[in-house]
């Protein structure tokens, strides 16, 4: 079948670690090949963000990158795309008036809006990677999402054909959207499995013990709760990745390391190379990732995966991927989250089992080829008419 993947925001070929930057990224490049690889014919559709950006650019054998012009061909934080989604909507509908694809599938919400009112009968589906009413709930005041957003995701819930919910806990959220249940079908993130395995290159460490926490540079990430149980376990480094050094959420977590006296054994790296990624989670004796909510959470599967226990927050999709084969703990809590790394640390046994779960489940259940074999299922219910009926497809 010919799909569509619209990701007006993430660009699958952008450098991920940026603050609009990461696992919509790295999931939407992922599922254009893992498709492809299944002999579907894959274009996906992002914002022009640069000049030097040409209409189109081969990202895999089967798989094509689109650039649509939406405003200035430059840099714009995703936040204040809507005023260029109209132009971005109508450059969508022309194209498909002369090359109409079997299905649509949006990612993130604007994307799912634009699809919507160009689509003009072609089935669409919607994944959100993350909803206004969490972020809302969480983030209070601080939250910069356009005042219609909330309104907008409600409509795209009701109107897509189907709607792919990254974890259990996405679906009440959609529930209470007002999403109809029986067009709702879990069907999870995924892992590459050749990169990220337990086997391959290690980064160089030092011999202290090493957590590691890598992801985009904004607050809602917890990276300031790690620093602070830091401080409770003093024969430990943090490494923290991603981001560029002078990122406002960088310098802010570097500043607080040094006024707790711990500028010494807190290293604020910056981006990682996507391809260095593995190396670097395998150098680490356990991997934290402590966000205030999420959606999935790529980096606990993706430490899974290399064989490296996880600490992370009870939260969105870690109640799927990290339970039962890593510790959760709750967000924002410094002193809970010092005891399960000191627990983590101090016993060499759990940490190998821990790491042993992690992997084996990342490989029966996170792989592309199954997440794509998934989704694919779904796209299928969709072109022939059907209603999609809620199952853990990928779980």
């Amino acid at each position: 079948m010919k799909v569509d993947l619209i990701s007006e925001h993430a660009d699958p070929l952008a450098a991920v670690g940026g603050v609009d930057s990461g696992g919509q990224n790295v999931y939407v490049a992922a599922l254009a090949v893992a498709l492809a690889e299944r002999g579907h014919t894959v274009v996906v559709h992002t914002r022009r963000s640069s000049e030097s950006q040409p209409d189109v650019v081969g990202l895999a054998p089967g798989v094509t990158v689109e650039y649509v012009t939406a405003g200035p061909a430059a840099p714009v934080p995703k936040d204040e795309l809507p005023p260029y989604m109209p132009e971005f909507t109508e450059r969508l509908a022309r194209r498909w008036a002369e090359r109409p694809p079997d299905v649509v599938h949006a990612h993130f919400w604007m994307s799912g809006q634009a699809a919507l009112r160009a689509a003009r009968g072609l089935p669409v589906v919607q994944t959100y990677h993350a909803l206004g009413t969490v972020k809302r709930r969480w983030q209070g005041e601080a939250d910069t999402s356009p005042a219609h957003r909330i309104e907008t995701e409600r409509e795209i819930g009701q109107r897509a054909d189907a709607v792919l919910a990254t974890c259990s806990d996405e679906v009440s959220e959609l529930c209470a959207m007002g999403v109809p249940e029986h067009r709702i079908a879990v069907v999870p993130c995924g892992v590459d499995l050749t990169a990220f395995c337990p086997d391959g290159p290690v980064a160089p460490r030092t011999e202290r013990q090493l957590v590691l926490s890598i992801g985009r540079m904004v607050p809602r990430k917890g990276v300031d709760t790690v620093i602070r149980a830091m401080r409770h376990i003093p024969d430990a480094d943090l490494v923290i990745a991603g981001g560029g050094q002078d990122d406002e959420e960088a310098v802010r977590l570097r500043e607080l390391a040094d006024g707790y006296g711990m500028g010494e054994r807190v290293h604020v790296i910056g981006s990682v190379p996507r391809r260095h990624v593995p190396a670097l989670m395998r150098s680490a004796d356990v991997v934290v990732t402590v966000p205030w909510y999420e959606p999935f959470g790529m980096v606990p599967v993706e430490a899974m995966a290399c064989g490296v226990p996880v600490v992370a927050s009870a939260v969105g999709g870690h109640l799927d991927t990290v339970a039962g084969c890593g510790v959760l703990v709750p967000p924002r809590r410094p002193r809970a989250l010092s005891r399960a790394l000191k627990d983590v640390l101090a016993d060499p046994r759990r940490r190998a089992a821990l790491g042993a779960a992690g992997a084996r489940r990342a490989r029966e259940r996170y792989g592309w080829s199954r997440v794509a074999e998934s989704t694919e299922a779904v796209y299928t219910q969709v072109i022939e008419g059907k209603v999609c009926r809620l199952a853990a497809l990928g779980g």
